[in-house]
């Protein structure tokens, strides 16, 4: 996430192969392009096409300050993998510490001052993980706000080597179970201030193939198994931009971000941000949009690309995107907007965002000033009040909505449930939902 809105081409033709054999090794190259599905993800012991059985939470590294969400507010026992957020990328090109002081330098109770490292970092890993062997961790590297760099760190057979090398380094020294790059997005759609290029696709593959490379060499000095995954975004314009069987065959497994596919970013026409289905009254003015941005879309067209269905893990949102000054007309749904309205976190640099964790929205529903709506084409939920600003409209996930998707995941044998993020959820009743519908 940070917020992702989200998106497959075609296989690398033979052309553009050969041009790669002077800058990259035979050895990357074949991993890149003729991998052995076999050998990588989750295939011990008859797990790996047995549908859904992946709980996977962000964790935010902001969020042990205003939200006050801490290392031990994980409820670790309800999950099986945990992504941290963030890693950043640096000048150098090589992973470094988002935040040092909520990394690795807050003292927790029961630190000392000569263990090896602090923070967030040890108390996941080091408290956390061993009360909870089940429990997988991931360094998540990029987000919204630090994939700036990305296109730079593949764009050379040196730069992804040296990048793949640092990430070995660094979940090693931490302790971390696995990699999870959070590129958004290779070929753009993300921050102005990115780097993109033509090729990004391309070299995202390679880069992956060096990481799984190095990633098995340490799994094998070291005696136990590294992972790697991505989150991907899943509207189909950024689909566009990755190389997704090529690129699977040298993951774990696909996060795909399946919400942020409409938002407040576009007041003419309000709309679900996270829908199953799609649905013939949105008039998105693009039918492309209309039709394609949803979760159902996305995941069978990731299948249909050759990805491994139990290497799909389909995300979903704690949280709800708003619209103020909407009609009442529909309970607001598919009617113009004024305004970005106010969020749970907005802050001054943020201004209003209209983005609301569900634990808010959940109060909301019982204030008595908004009504809860169901949309039974797009299988989606939503939320309007009349008289909160001036008409405000809240596209969510609830239980109702979480359901269908659950019931899908399991049919079509995917992998599981990806989800953005703890705090969001303070009361576990998304998490729960997922809990019960996945066994």
């Amino acid at each position: 996430m940070q917020q992702h809105p989200s998106s497959l081409s075609a296989l690398c033709a033979l052309a553009a192969s050969l041009c790669l054999v002077l800058a990259v090794s035979a050895a990357n190259l074949v991993a890149a392009q003729n991998p052995a599905p076999q050998k990588h993800g989750p295939t011990a012991k008859g797990h790996a096409h047995a549908g859904p059985n992946k709980i996977i939470g962000y964790f935010t590294e902001w969020g042990i300050y205003a939200r006050n969400f801490q290392p031990s507010d994980i409820p670790a026992e309800k999950i099986t993998h945990l992504n941290y957020a963030f890693a950043n990328i640096g000048s150098d090109l090589l992973i470094a510490q988002g935040d040092p002081y909520a990394a690795t330098q807050k003292y927790y109770p029961g630190d000392v001052w000569n263990q090896p490292y602090l923070g967030n970092y040890n108390q996941i890993n080091n408290v956390i993980k061993p009360q909870h062997p089940h429990l997988k961790t991931f360094i998540s590297v990029g987000g919204w706000t630090w994939s700036g760099r990305f296109s730079d760190v593949a764009l050379t057979a040196s730069n992804r080597a040296a990048f793949a090398t640092s990430c070995v380094d660094f979940i090693r020294q931490f302790n971390f179970d696995g990699v999870d790059i959070d590129w958004e997005y290779p070929g753009g759609g993300g921050l102005g201030s990115n780097t993109v290029r033509p090729e990004d696709g391309r070299n995202y593959t390679l880069l992956m193939a060096e990481l799984r490379q190095q990633l098995d060499a340490a799994s094998a000095q070291d005696g136990r198994r590294y992972l790697l995954t991505i989150a991907a975004g899943a509207g189909y314009d950024k689909m566009a931009n990755y190389e997704m069987f090529a690129i699977s065959q040298q993951l774990d497994w696909i996060n795909v971000m399946t919400y942020d596919f409409r938002g407040a970013w576009d007041l003419t026409s309000t709309a679900h941000h996270s829908a199953f289905d799609p649905n013939p009254a949105d008039q998105t003015g693009n039918p492309e949009i209309a039709s394609k941005y949803n979760a159902h879309w996305a995941m069978d067209a990731l299948a249909a690309a050759g990805v491994p269905r139990h290497k799909l893990v389909m995300g979903v949102p704690f949280y709800g995107r708003a619209w103020g000054g909407v009609p009442a007309a529909n309970g607001g749904l598919f009617q113009p907007a004024t305004h970005v309205p106010a969020g749970t976190w907005d802050d001054w640099q943020s201004g209003a965002t209209g983005v609301n964790d569900y634990t808010e929205i959940e109060g909301f529903l019982v204030s008595g000033a908004y009504t809860r709506w169901w949309d039974p084409i797009s299988q989606a939920t939503y939320a309007y009040s009349p008289v909160v600003e001036n008409g405000h409209f809240i596209s969510f996930e609830d239980v109702q909505s979480l359901q269908v998707k659950l019931d899908y995941l399991r049919r079509g044998r995917f992998g599981g449930v990806m989800f953005w993020e703890f705090s969001s959820d303070r009361n576990h009743t998304l998490l729960d939902a997922i809990r019960s519908g996945i066994r």
